[in-house]
């Protein structure tokens, strides 16, 4: 049976080798540890707060591919996932390839060359080939023009096996590495939520993004906490423009 193409109603067939409120804080200096610990607290507190804006169509994708891993077995999951956070390392690691991911005007003779490389490097050493599944996501994605939208597929995609597994992966994003001291203490309250106590593992990553300016922006499945200086500058300028 052929998969059905296009965005709407994405499913994928085995049989063919080709798929288809954010938090501030008041004042506008940087927020010391305690301030921020006590404001994530609060955030906590109340997880229907602050969603991540995710791509409806990366979304569709995500689940998509999916549903196609696990029908096959846990394991073919675990080989996608693997292969998935390969290419996305790729991606991110070679200017060209990322060049060629988000270019939309490129020939379907140059997306399948480009793709060719990016399958090639995402087996690496071993030469592992890449299963069917994660050649026809990519094999829907390009015929459909989302190429753009690779990433946020692969990170929709693992969300939604950390929470098959039972798992919580926490994002706190910094304008600087976070202290280990502040890191410790926001793991604790972050143990304390109701999200964590229902997650059979928590894991607590660092991402250092200069353009935050102060303060933290904490990430867990489809939503976000911003208590970050940047949020707060933000708010103000739209309060400026807004008076003038």
């Amino acid at each position: 049976m052929p998969f059905d193409r296009g965005d709407a109603g994405l499913s994928f067939s085995f049989q063919s080798p080709h798929f288809p409120d954010t938090y501030n804080l008041g004042d506008h200096t940087s927020p010391t540890p305690t301030m921020l610990c006590s404001s994530f607290r609060s955030a906590t507190a109340s997880l229907g707060l602050g969603r991540r804006a995710a791509s409806t169509i990366a979304q569709k994708y995500s689940k998509a591919v999916y549903s196609a891993a696990l029908s096959k077995s846990p394991q073919t999951l675990t080989k996608v996932q693997s292969e998935l956070t390969a290419i996305s390392n790729v991606i991110k690691e070679v200017p060209d390839l990322k060049a060629f991911i988000s270019n939309p005007t490129l020939s379907a003779k140059d997306r399948s060359t480009g793709l060719a490389v990016i399958y090639s490097r995402a087996e690496g050493s071993k030469k592992e080939p890449v299963s069917d599944i994660t050649k026809n996501l990519f094999g829907v994605l390009s015929e459909n023009g989302r190429l753009g939208e690779t990433q946020g597929v692969i990170e929709g995609f693992n969300e939604l096996v950390a929470k098959y597994k039972g798992e919580l992966e926490v994002v706190v994003t910094s304008a600087t590495p976070l202290p280990r001291d502040l890191s410790s203490r926001l793991e604790t309250i972050l143990k304390q939520s109701q999200t964590a106590q229902q997650a059979k593992s928590l894991k607590i990553s660092n991402k250092v993004n200069p353009s935050v300016l102060g303060g933290i922006v904490v990430d867990f499945g489809d939503k976000s906490i911003d208590l970050s200086v940047s949020s707060r500058v933000n708010k103000l300028n739209n309060v400026l423009q807004q008076s003038v």
